[in-house]
C-alpha cells in the first residue's frame, strides 16, 4: 500500500509518498500552503492507496489515528483555536482532499495521540476543578509522531528504556518516555507551552500576562507576539527565528537563553524516570545543529550527560557514550504518518 503523507504547517506543505517498505518514492515541498487539493492531485502520477495526514491538534476528539471523514473535520474545526497556527490550514486541506478523492481512505494522525497515555498526575492542571471539567483543561502534548519515530530508531541503536527526547526544530518540546510510554512533556493545552521556540515564546509568567492585558496590550496583540515574534526572533530582537542563523551571527546570549531552557525542561523531564538511559535529539535544530546540542548537554553534567563531539550528521546514531549515551535521529515523520495509516487501515 503507498500511501501519502501529508504534513501542513502554519505556512508549508509537506508530501512523501511512501511504499509499504518504508521507501520514500517521491517528495515535495510548498512553501505556501494550499488549502485545495490541487497540489496533492499535481504531485501524483496516479492516486495513492490510502492518504495520513498529519494533525497537530486531536484535543478530546481524536486520541489515536483514525480514518478521516467531513463529519470527523467539522467536529475538529470547532477546536482549531486551541492550535490556530496549524490546524485551520490543516483541515481546510483534509476537508479538499476528502472531497476531491473520496475513493481513497484517508486517516488522520494527531501528534497528541503519543502523550494520550500520560499518567494523570502529569497531564493534570493545578487550576479549579470547575475549569477543569467545564473547559477539559489538560496537557496534551505535542510532536507524537516525531517521537515514535525516534523512540523506534533508538531502540534499534541502543539498549534504552527509559529517555529524554527532544525535539527541536521552529517547534520544540521535550518528553520522558519509560517502556514504551510518555511519562510528561514539556507542551500542554496548546503547543505555546514549555521552551522557547522559533517564534512561539514557550512558558512564561501568566501574571505578567494578566499585567499586560490590564490595559497595556488587547488580546489580539498579545496573542500575535506571544505567536509570531517571541521565542529566538525575540530574544534576537527580531533578527531571526533560524539558530543557524544565529550561530553565523555569533548571537550567543540567545543561543544561552535557549540552550538553558531547553536543559531545564531535560532535567525537569528526567524527574518522572527511575534513571536515564538515553537523551535523544531529533527535530530541524536537533539534528543539524551540533552548537546547540553541544550547549544543551554541556548544563546536564548532573544527569551524568557529557558533551557530545562531531558536527553535522549524515545519519541516525550516537554522538555521546562517555556517560549517558546521547543520540541523533532524523525527524522522519512520513515515515511514522504511513506506519500508522497501515494500522488503521489494516
Amino acid at each position: 500500500m503507498n500511501v501519502l503523507t501529508v504534513n501542513a504547517g502554519s505556512s508549508s506543505l509537506q508530501l512523501h509518498l511512501v511504499s509499504p517498505g518504508g521507501e520514500v518514492l517521491a517528495k515535495h515541498h510548498v512553501e505556501q500552503a494550499p488549502t485545495s487539493a490541487d497540489a496533492l492531485l499535481e504531485f501524483l502520477d496516479e492516486r495513492p492507496d490510502a492518504i495520513s495526514h498529519r494533525l497537530v491538534h486531536g484535543g478530546p476528539i481524536v486520541r489515536e489515528p483514525v480514518r478521516a471523514t467531513p463529519k470527523l473535520v467539522d467536529r475538529l474545526s470547532e477546536i482549531a483555536d486551541l492550535a490556530p497556527l496549524h490546524l485551520p490550514p490543516a483541515l481546510k486541506l483534509v476537508r479538499a482532499s476528502l472531497e476531491a478523492l473520496p475513493d481513497v481512505p484517508q486517516v488522520l494522525c494527531p501528534d497528541t495521540a503519543f502523550h494520550a497515555g500520560m499518567p494523570e498526575v502529569a497531564w493534570t492542571y493545578p487550576l479549579p476543578a470547575d475549569w477543569r471539567a467545564r473547559f477539559g483543561l489538560r496537557r496534551y502534548g505535542f510532536h507524537g509522531l516525531s517521537y515514535a519515530h525516534a523512540l523506534r530508531r533508538a531502540g534499534e541503536l541502543v539498549e534504552a528504556s527509559q529517555l529524554v527526547m527532544c525535539h527541536l526544530g521552529g517547534g520544540a518540546s521535550v518528553c520522558a518516555v519509560r517502556d514504551g510510554r510518555s511519562m510528561d512533556t514539556s507542551m500542554g493545552f496548546t503547543p505555546l507551552e514549555g521552551v522557547p521556540m522559533s517564534r512561539r515564546s514557550g512558558s512564561v509568567d501568566p501574571g505578567m500576562l494578566l499585567w499586560l492585558l490590564d490595559g497595556r496590550l488587547t488580546l489580539a496583540e498579545l496573542r500575535d507576539g506571544l505567536e509570531r515574534h517571541s521565542g529566538l526572533l525575540g530574544l534576537s530582537d527580531g533578527f531571526s527565528g533560524d539558530t543557524r542563523d544565529l550561530v553565523k551571527a555569533g548571537d550567543t546570549f540567545t543561543l544561552d537563553v535557549y540552550c538553558h531552557r531547553v536543559a531545564r525542561e531535560i532535567a525537569a523531564a528526567a524527574t518522572s524516570l527511575d534513571r536515564l538511559d538515553a537523551l535523544v535529539f531529533t527535530g530541524e535544530i536537533g539534528w543539524d545543529q551540533p552548537e546547540v546540542r553541544e550547549g544543551v548537554c554541556r548544563r546536564l553534567g548532573l544527569l551524568g550527560v557529557r558533551e557530545p563531539v562531531g558536527g553535522n550528521r549524515t545519519d541516525d546514531g550516537l554522538i555521546s557514550t562517555d556517560g549517558v549515551p546521547v543520540l541523533v535521529v532524523e525527524t522522519r515523520e512520513e515515515l511514522q504518518l504511513a506506519r500508522e495509516a497501515g494500522f488503521v487501515l489494516t
